[in-house]
């Protein structure tokens, strides 16, 4: 008997108003615009032969998930950024006339790989400095690096709930709430009602702020296997262990993902869902509704290919649809 097939796995991201689902061959966002629509925004995935295959390579592929990730993510993100708040018609009058889209898409990929390294980058070494600064008080190896994992976790909250407070990034928190509540509607095989949407957990094993915090617990582990003194030396180490820990932190929560049914094993990944506490919020049913616009339109895509784009979501007839084709 053959191997049983497994069923595909789905992506998303919250957005401004909006959120965006990506599938194997394609990503969809849609988002609630000022008239109360909904826009769609689709962009297929480029075919890449190298990148297909360093994304089959364990503590490899992460890297490559991540990079593409950013520069896929930042073009939704800027769709949606650009459009929310404006009427429908508007937004044309705002577009550079002699723009090469090619420079846009180049640019704004490179804009989301670099803001995330630009992140990691002071996440991972402010709290090398903070540590150092305290070695009065915690010297020695093992206590300098679990001071320095103490503080990196205590920035990392810091600058969750402060960000959270303002009313933009609750928003952004409650759409990611809502793709959460989505997925999980759809494991469940459940038909995607806002009734049943709703009635899920807001909280999933495979997202990426359980991603960030196993970063976290992986990279003290790991800084214990290479020197902490001289303090540049211990700068380069954390620097160059970047990719390491990314590489091994991905391959941890694809683990805690696959062992989510299985006893005592499913505790693994409580940390994550812990730190989702603070970055997903309750959302409410026209948020709900609007996820549930993006997964849809994926899934319809999927199925029978991007002729569905020429015809408005069932779920709003005043929907418009932007498509925008990689090669």
């Amino acid at each position: 008997m053959g191997k049983e097939q497994q069923p595909p796995t789905y992506g998303g991201q919250a957005l401004v108003e909006g959120v965006m689902f990506a599938s194997k061959d394609h990503t969809v966002t849609a988002i609630r615009r000022k008239d109360d629509s909904i826009d769609y925004y689709h962009l297929p995935k480029e075919k890449n032969n190298t990148r297909m295959k360093l994304k089959k390579i364990p503590f490899v592929r992460g890297i490559v998930a991540l990079i593409e990730s950013a520069g896929i993510g930042s073009r939704h993100l800027t769709f949606s950024s650009d459009r929310y708040d404006v009427m429908p018609g508007e937004e044309q009058q705002q577009e550079p006339e002699e723009t090469s889209k090619l420079t846009m898409v180049l640019g704004v990929a490179a804009v989301g790989v670099l803001s995330f390294l630009f992140g990691k980058f002071v996440f991972t070494l402010v709290p090398v400095f903070l540590a150092e600064m305290l070695q009065f008080i915690a010297p020695g190896k093992p206590a300098q690096i679990l001071l320095e994992s103490l503080f990196k976790l205590i920035l990392l909250l810091t600058y969750i709930s402060l960000i959270s407070m303002t009313p933009l990034i609750k928003r952004v928190f409650q759409y990611h709430g809502a793709e959460h509540k989505v997925i999980n509607a759809y494991e469940n095989n459940l038909p995607l009602t806002v009734d049943n949407v709703q009635a899920q957990s807001r909280l999933h094993f495979r997202c990426g702020s359980s991603f960030i915090l196993f970063t976290v617990i992986v990279g003290m582990f790991i800084y214990f296997l290479v020197p902490t003194d001289p303090l540049w030396l211990r700068i380069v180490n954390r620097i160059l262990l970047i990719p390491v820990v990314l590489g091994i932190s991905f391959e941890v929560l694809q683990l805690t993902n696959a062992m989510r049914n299985v006893p005592v094993l499913k505790y693994l990944g409580y940390p994550g869902l812990w730190l989702q506490l603070l970055t997903t919020k309750e959302p409410d049913n026209k948020q709900v509704e609007v996820a549930i616009a993006s997964f849809e339109k994926l899934l319809e895509i999927e199925e029978y290919g991007i002729k569905v784009l020429e015809a408005p979501a069932k779920t709003d007839t005043n929907s418009t649809i932007e498509t925008i084709p990689v090669n």
